[in-house]
């Protein structure tokens, strides 16, 4: 079995030996579980590479929190003791402030427009601003449109969240948000969260449909409103050290794959949020949309202006508001 310190060791051997291309396969961590879309996404990049290096280049991928936390696999890509990972864009937050501009609340009006965006220009150069900090940054995946959910009745105005305790991940940016919103911000992991709701230590949180359907909190949770507050993204990197020890051919057979399985992984996301949607609605789960979302994101000014500083960012944001995309 492959784990942090047999990592950590091989690292560390194959920076002190400068260990030549294709010696072994490239290993690869995700948090989610190996049916997850975006364990399939990678799986898929991984089989257009070994087709087009003849089997030379090879992506073996340890699911389902395997090798630790995003946080720890993150630390082991930036080191090059891990090849590859997938993880969302919070843990990236505190060394690139571009990827902080996916997660601002209210940014995009549609998954199109989040789509178009970051497969364009704004998402390239957040892509590319990885690079100093030790990784390569490949592609984004679909983490879909998050809303809030609770125990106590539906989400119509922000004055229904006010004295909510709220579960967030441990993100400065999602506690400002729900401070904003009137709610009290509670970072848990999401481990902690279904027991959480049945023991009242929370009153509610906030995911897309599939987390909400898998993690079976709509059984303690059953008001799901359609806020669509955050469309933040995924985001598939590769360590710069194993990145210099390829050819240019090869980096090349390496972006090409990763954006052509985009599309793989959308497709199984959008199942995935049909099916889920359809199974917790099944269940009896009240869902409700949001008729006067300005109400919510007329009170974000506060968190956009702590979290957007730098003329780079700011930048970023208009670009991508001026995208505009799809309904």
């Amino acid at each position: 079995m492959i784990n942090r310190r047999h990592l950590i060791a091989s690292g560390a051997a194959l920076a002190v030996a400068g260990c030549g291309r294709g010696e072994r396969p490239l290993h690869s961590a995700d948090a989610h579980l190996a049916d997850y879309p975006t364990v399939q996404g990678v799986q898929a990049m991984a089989d257009m590479v070994a087709e087009r290096t003849s089997g030379r280049l090879s992506v073996k991928i340890f699911a389902g929190g395997q090798l630790g936390s995003e946080r720890d696999t993150l630390e082991l890509t930036v080191f090059g003791a891990l090849d590859l990972n997938r993880v969302n864009l919070a843990p990236l937050n505190s060394i690139s402030p571009e990827t902080v501009i996916p997660s601002l609340p209210f940014l995009f009006n549609s998954i199109g427009h989040m789509r178009t965006a970051l497969d364009g220009a704004p998402g390239q150069q957040i892509l590319d601003a990885l690079a100093p900090h030790g990784l390569i940054g490949l592609c984004f995946y679909d983490s879909g449109a998050r809303s809030f959910y609770n125990t106590r009745g539906p989400i119509l105005e922000p004055a229904d969240l006010q004295g909510m305790k709220i579960r967030v991940q441990n993100s400065d940016l999602y506690v400002a948000m729900v401070e904003a919103l009137g709610a009290n911000p509670t970072p848990m992991s999401l481990g902690e969260v279904y027991q959480g709701l049945v023991q009242g230590v929370i009153d509610g949180a906030e995911n897309n449909w599939p987390s909400y359907e898998s993690t079976r909190h709509f059984e303690a949770a059953r008001y799901y409103s359609l806020t669509r507050h955050v469309m933040a993204p995924e985001i598939l990197v590769m360590s710069r050290h194993r990145w210099e020890r390829l050819s240019e051919a090869d980096r090349e057979i390496f972006r090409e794959a990763a954006r052509a399985s985009v599309p793989v992984m959308r497709g199984l996301w959008d199942a995935r949020v049909a099916s889920s949607r359809e199974r917790v609605l099944a269940a009896g789960v009240e869902a409700n949309e949001v008729a006067d979302i300005a109400a919510f994101s007329d009170r974000m000014e506060s968190v956009w202006d702590r979290f957007v500083r730098t003329d780079v960012q700011r930048r970023l944001v208009e670009d991508i508001r001026n995208m505009g995309g799809e309904a």
